[in-house]
């Protein structure tokens, strides 16, 4: 059995069902605000980068605004991950 820190990897669930309370919305969501932390990044300068009003970047973090094919090439552009993580 392998282990990846303390923690069996055959233990592992897929991440949509560890969070089966949360809608498709909201994981694409909780991915963008993950990928903008992981960047180190702020909404202001996300907004800035991609050239979304900052007050869309939280409304799309919390799932309440819908991500498009356009802007969601513009979020991977500016956080380092491909588009598709965000549709």
């Amino acid at each position: 059995m392998a282990q990846r820190g303390n923690h069996n990897t055959s233990d592992s669930v897929p991440w949509r069902e560890a969070y089966p309370e949360f809608s498709e919305a909201q994981l694409i969501g909780k991915a963008l605000a993950g990928a903008r932390c992981r960047e180190g990044m702020t909404q202001m300068k996300l907004a800035e980068l991609t050239d979304i009003p900052q007050r869309h970047i939280p409304e799309m973090e919390n799932g309440k605004r819908p991500i498009g094919k356009e802007m969601a090439k513009r979020l991977g552009k500016a956080l380092s991950i491909s588009y598709k993580v965000f549709l």
